[in-house]
């Protein structure tokens, strides 16, 4: 059954005045969301550490309760991050969970504040073995706020000191495999997708009072709808975009009524890899069963799947990773562990390198190096400077990670199924 609507504390009901009153100075974030500063994976350092493992250059290791695959998202001196904790850890399939944010002094490591948002229960069906109630990643605004969504099962806005805003738990669905898209923040919206076995649309939610501002359905033909992307922001001659892949059909969206600017169509369903624009295209990977690479041309308008779709490739596409571009390259590596780069202009594959292993978390490209985190917590980083990559280090830390990394300063936080590292040299 769903859920109630949308709660608004009493305190929000008070007006803006008393809410300005009561509202910090705003800070600076080091990683506001998902793939960091410019949702690119690209950071503006050049010096991140190259060489750890769990004894060297660790400046601490924090273990964190319950279980889930969201990115670290720093706020100034604070660390936030999901977690689904299982209501009795002692089952061996426990399907009752609270679905809580927590909150880590960044210096220390510390667990400051833990904020319980919602509750999963054992209606919902099963995830995927490597999914977590928790893979969603924080959304802050800049300011003093931040969106904390777990997918079906509800989304919140949280003050930077622990306030809960708002709450909407009512648009539930029935998900396949769990939730895992994170939500964007643009203009007054915060976009998300709801695309589980039945349904399969583009929400936005006024993010002051979190109701339902629009809603546009994905009008795809493929049988399975489900996926779990994260949609690129582009302003591009004006006019802003969500560009938002699901199953079958990538479209463009403008954020304020949610009306379509574009659309290309295409095979495949799960898609989980955040778009990129690079070299005036936006890349996108097409999901299950053989996902393939489309650059395809954002300036369009209605179905533009033959005009505007300008290069394909099929070997070596991520069906989870999101890619990276730099310069007028575009780089990625393959859920089994096959790196491999394209000229972005041409499709051209400039060079491919076997690393081994599998791969879920996206990479960060920092500088030249490529960095490059498996499942197993092994860490390659790759020099792409040249023509062909040329491997600098090589990292272990042996504890399963699914989490994409995160930047802070100079540093890294590498979250880690059990515990959350921060790694400086």
């Amino acid at each position: 059954m769903p859920l109630t609507s949308v709660r608004l504390p009493s305190l929000l009901l008070l007006g803006p005045l008393l809410l300005a009153a009561l509202v910090s100075v705003s800070t600076a974030a080091d990683w506001p969301q998902f793939r960091g500063p410019h949702a690119n994976g690209r950071v503006d350092v050049a010096n991140l550490p190259t060489h750890w493992d769990r004894e060297q250059n660790i400046v601490w290791r924090s273990e964190l309760p319950g279980e889930g695959w969201s990115t670290p998202v720093v706020v100034s001196d604070r660390i936030y991050v999901t977690t689904a904790i299982p209501a009795d850890s002692n089952s061996a399939a426990p399907a009752n969970y609270t679905l809580d944010l927590l909150v880590l002094d960044v210096e220390s490591g510390k667990l400051v504040q833990q904020i319980n948002l919602f509750h999963q229960d054992n209606s919902a069906p099963k995830i995927h073995k490597k999914n977590s109630h928790a893979s969603p990643s924080v959304q802050f605004d800049g300011n003093d706020l931040l969106y904390v969504h777990f997918g079906h099962l509800g989304t919140a806005c949280v003050r930077v000191d622990g306030q809960v805003l708002w709450k909407n738990d009512s648009l539930s669905y029935e998900p396949v495999h769990g939730n895992g898209g994170s939500p964007v923040l643009v203009g007054k919206h915060l976009i998300f997708s709801r695309d589980g076995s039945q349904v399969s649309e583009v929400i936005a939610l006024d993010k002051a009072t979190g109701q339902v501002a629009w809603r546009t359905p994905r009008d795809t033909t493929e049988a399975k709808l489900f996926s779990f992307c994260t949609p690129l922001l582009l302003d591009l001659e004006g006019r802003q975009q969500v560009i938002f892949p699901g199953s079958g059909v990538v479209q463009s969206l403008n954020p304020a009524n949610g009306e379509e600017y574009w659309r290309v169509r295409y095979e495949g369903f799960s898609v989980i890899p955040q778009p990129i624009y690079q070299s005036g295209l936006v890349f996108l990977s097409t999901g299950y069963m053989r996902p393939q690479l489309l650059a395809i041309d954002p300036t369009g308008s209605g179905d533009v799947t033959d005009t505007h779709l300008k290069w394909t490739a099929k070997t070596s596409i991520p069906n989870t990773p999101s890619m990276v571009g730099i310069d007028q390259r575009v780089a990625m590596i393959s859920d089994s562990g096959i790196a491999v780069c394209f000229d972005a202009l041409t499709g051209k594959e400039l060079w491919k390198e076997r690393i081994g292993g599998n791969f879920s978390a996206s990479p960060i490209l920092a500088g030249s190096h490529l960095y490059l985190l498996s499942e197993t917590g092994e860490c390659t980083i790759l020099d792409i400077s040249s023509t062909s990559p040329t491997e600098v280090a090589v990292n272990k830390l042996e504890e399963r990670t699914l989490a994409s990394p995160a930047v802070y300063q100079q540093d890294l936080l590498i979250r880690t199924a059990n515990a959350m590292y921060r790694i400086h040299q």
